[in-house]
């Protein structure tokens, strides 16, 4: 997890479309941007960049 509880708590709140890759609320069923229905949890860790 990241250094801040608030910001944490504030991710837990989203799931991202795996096909646009937008933002959504965590009880949508389908995705406001382009409807589909694949959304996945926003991750929680931090990955370096290579």
């Amino acid at each position: 997890m990241g250094k801040f509880a608030e910001a944490d708590a504030e991710i837990v709140k989203i799931v991202i479309c795996r096909k646009c890759k937008a933002r959504n609320k965590k009880g949508a069923a389908r995705c406001r941007k382009c409807g589909s229905q694949f959304l996945r949890p926003k991750r929680k860790d931090i990955r370096a960049k290579k």
